[in-house]
């Protein structure tokens, strides 16, 4: 059952996000990362509008790969979790998938598997000590593995930086003096850099024919600690809007929602939206996190409810009953509603619940 509350999608966004990564990337290909439902987009949408943009789509798991397949996508998949069971081998075989080999649980399946990839990529844990092998094993993989036919087509190589979000912090040098210290003498394509990476200038560390990552910069947020998108000419893929229900008038002293966290310190005038925590906005924003009506900006007041959110229309004098308010998207940026609410615009995108309608411009 949808409600009232909608998600509005621009694949012209979406498209112009692409060629910002290509621009501060060139002479890179690129790896559109459309994990997690594309950030919340919809996965087989974002395939879709990327289709012919993007050199590949990266992805976390066998499971979205094959719902790609399954939508008729036909361009490279790069499986980011790679293969969990031994069986999954020969899924990434029959459908055409470039697996990423991490760990040593994963060899015995390996071992069996006699098939032939498009391609295999192993990761090398350079410090953000997650996924990945030690960079010095990397000269021993590669003689146990290259020889594999699943390594016929390519055997190539990748890392992830645990800091890129903060160009300056020491931690990124060393990664990148790790992960060339260990493959740039080695055959194989190299992957390093992230939305972080490719937008603070990280990327241009990576050889000519590198695959860049781009993820949450596609979707418009900027992947850099205290910036917004526009601020580095990204635009929302997301707006997620919803109406006005009711308006109220109050006398100071008025409580407004649960816990009358919120009390009004002259006459004000409140709107009550129809979104709330059960259709995936933060129930920890607090008062005077931002909101849109009419353009401008609103702040919210008193706690978040499952279905409703109540804002001061104080500064909207005009604004009625049946108005549409924007709770982040075009002319809102989502990082602000988020470092308003101590999260990151990451996790707003992603868990926008299925009970809102999506709408194209």
């Amino acid at each position: 059952m949808k409600r009232a509350a909608r998600i509005q999608r621009n694949a012209g966004a979406l498209r112009h996000n692409l060629s910002r990564a290509r621009a501060l990337a060139p002479e890179k290909r690129v790896w559109a990362v459309i994990k997690a439902d594309a950030y919340g987009h919809g996965i087989e949408w974002a395939a879709a509008q990327l289709d012919g943009f993007a050199d590949g789509f990266a992805i976390s798991c066998i499971e979205e790969a094959l719902v790609l397949r399954c939508a008729g996508v036909t361009a490279p998949i790069l499986v980011l979790q790679g293969p969990r069971e031994a069986s999954e081998w020969e899924v990434c075989r029959s459908h055409a998938l470039q697996p990423v080999l991490h760990d040593e649980a994963q060899l015995p399946g390996l071992a069996r598997f006699r098939g032939v990839l498009p391609g295999l990529w192993i990761k090398l844990d350079t410090g953000m000590h997650r996924l990945g092998f030690a960079p010095l094993k990397a000269q021993i993989l590669l003689e146990q593995v290259q020889r594999h036919p699943a390594a016929r087509n390519g055997l190539h190589w990748l890392t992830h930086l645990a800091c890129a979000d903060q160009p300056g912090h020491p931690q990124n040098r060393v990664q990148l003096d790790q992960f060339a210290s260990a493959v740039s003498e080695l055959p194989g394509q190299q992957s390093f850099a992230n939305s972080a990476a490719v937008v603070s200038g990280l990327a241009a560390a990576a050889p000519r024919g590198a695959w860049i990552r781009p993820g949450i910069m596609l979707y418009g947020p900027s992947p850099l600690l205290g910036e917004d998108g526009p601020e580095r000419d990204l635009r929302p893929v997301m707006t997620v809007t919803a109406p006005l229900i009711a308006v109220k008038n109050l006398e100071p002293g008025a409580h407004v929602g649960y816990g009358a966290t919120w009390t009004a310190t002259r006459p004000t005038r409140v709107g009550v939206v129809a979104i709330g925590y059960a259709d995936g906005y933060p129930r920890h924003a607090p008062s005077g996190t931002p909101v849109l009506v009419h353009g401008r900006e609103c702040p919210l007041v008193g706690r978040v409810s499952m279905d409703m959110l109540e804002v001061d229309l104080s500064g909207v004098p005009d604004a009625r009953v049946g108005d549409w308010v924007t709770l982040w998207g075009e002319g809102l940026p989502v990082e602000r509603v988020a470092r308003s609410a101590g999260t990151i615009g990451y996790e707003l995108l992603t868990r926008v619940a299925g009970r809102l309608q999506i709408v194209e411009p």
